[in-house]
């Protein structure tokens, strides 16, 4: 039941790695530690510049392999939900890294496989 492809991948990239930048001021992240502010504002600029790089629909410099974007995308996914534990996130700080960690997770792990036609 894979369904999400290069393509539907590409349109949440955007609105994702804006979100990381965003939603840590709107919710007042960094209470617990001023590191839960910093980390996704700073992984939030980051996946920006990686989709911009990315081999997909919406690259604009297509340098960087879809399955190494797919890759750094499990890798955050891992950081996040280990991040609390790590830098003792409390409260929304750390549930905001849990579920991020849980959704990037959800969305590399429905990834759908795509046949290359030759």
């Amino acid at each position: 039941m894979k369904f999400i492809t290069k393509r539907i991948h590409a349109f949440l990239d955007y609105p994702v790695a804006l979100a990381l930048i965003a939603l840590p001021f709107l919710l007042g992240l960094g209470e617990s530690n001023p590191l839960a502010l910093q980390l996704s504002v700073g992984t939030g600029i980051a996946a920006f510049i990686l989709t911009l790089l990315t081999d997909h629909d919406l690259g604009v410099v297509k340098v960087i392999p879809y399955k190494f974007h797919l890759a750094v995308d499990f890798l955050v996914a891992i950081v996040f939900i280990l991040a609390p534990f790590i830098f003792s996130f409390e409260g929304i700080d750390a549930y905001y890294y849990w579920i991020n960690g849980a959704a990037v997770l959800i969305v590399v792990s429905l990834h759908k496989t795509e046949v290359a036609i030759v």
